[in-house]
């Protein structure tokens, strides 16, 4: 039997790969998206192919992590070569985003099994999106203008160590890390702007961590339940798509604010809920 029709099909990846490029830089949670939309098409419904299923949730977000990575390459470089000790200003960023990456690293590795073993799911994953929902709405009435605060290039190492730790909170799926990282440094000062760069060059670090190390675990079993090429459809789309995502989103909150993804989320959360009372999705 061909591994697309064991788990997963071209067309099931292509809307998997645009559902985490859009969703993925979005405070929003894409593995709540994700994990949701897998199992309204029916990838990894057998038990065979549900592991490989959650283990491909987090795979994908290399192609999102590749559009940062395109579209921030001078800022990337600079913190290159500022950990190269050949920019000031690099070696400032590569410390802060260390400092800020840290804490998620610790404790994602001390509590990788009890995080999949009990907040993946989609009753967890639904009570995150209304609380981060309510949390924007709060947040959204209280912030400050969208033009106050200071630059990426302002930020302290204590105030990025609070970036960090706050970061580690979104390890329930459904949270956000873009949503948390973002209210983070608004609540530390940074402007909208700054805020929404620091949380996607963190991004970079963060999930790369996480995709390489689950990639270097499951990738075997992702191959023997769906094979190489669906995935790869779902990588490249995630990538154009996140390109996308990522340019409208960065535009429309210098703009606006927070305040559209709460009620996104609220509206979300109800939705989910309703489906699994009706038994559409488990």
């Amino acid at each position: 039997m061909p591994h697309a029709q064991l788990g997963m099909t071209a067309a099931q990846a292509l809307i998997l790969g645009i559902t985490e490029g859009v969703t993925e830089y979005l405070p929003v949670s894409s593995t709540g998206h994700l994990y949701l939309v897998q199992r309204l098409i029916g990838v990894g419904n057998s038990a065979t192919a549900r592991e490989a299923a959650d283990s491909y949730v987090i795979a994908v977000q290399i192609g999102a992590i590749l559009a940062v990575l395109w579209l921030y390459w001078s800022r990337v470089r600079e913190v290159a070569q500022g950990a190269l000790g050949r920019n000031k200003h690099g070696r400032v960023l590569a410390c802060n985003l260390t400092a800020a990456f840290v804490p998620a690293a610790a404790i994602g590795i001390i509590l990788e099994s009890v995080i999949k073993e009990h907040l993946f799911g989609l009753w967890p994953i639904t009570a995150a999106w209304l609380l981060g929902g309510i949390a924007i709405l709060s947040v959204s009435r209280s912030a400050p203008g969208q033009d106050k605060g200071f630059g990426i290039e302002s930020l302290s190492l204590k105030q990025s160590l609070i970036i960090g730790i706050a970061q580690c909170i979104a390890m329930w799926p459904g949270l956000s890390r873009s949503l948390v990282t973002i209210v983070a440094g608004r609540m530390v000062g940074l402007s909208i702007r700054a805020a929404v760069e620091f949380s996607f060059l963190l991004g970079l670090i963060t999930l790369g961590g996480a995709t390489t190390y689950e990639i270097a675990k499951e990738g075997p079993k992702i191959l023997a339940a769906f094979g190489w090429a669906s995935p790869l459809v779902g990588l490249l789309t995630a990538f154009v798509s996140a390109i996308i995502a990522v340019k409208w989103m960065v535009a429309y909150l210098n703009r606006h604010g927070l305040a559209v993804f709460g009620y996104y989320r609220v509206a979300l959360a109800v939705f989910a809920f309703s489906l699994m009372v009706y038994g559409v999705v488990r």
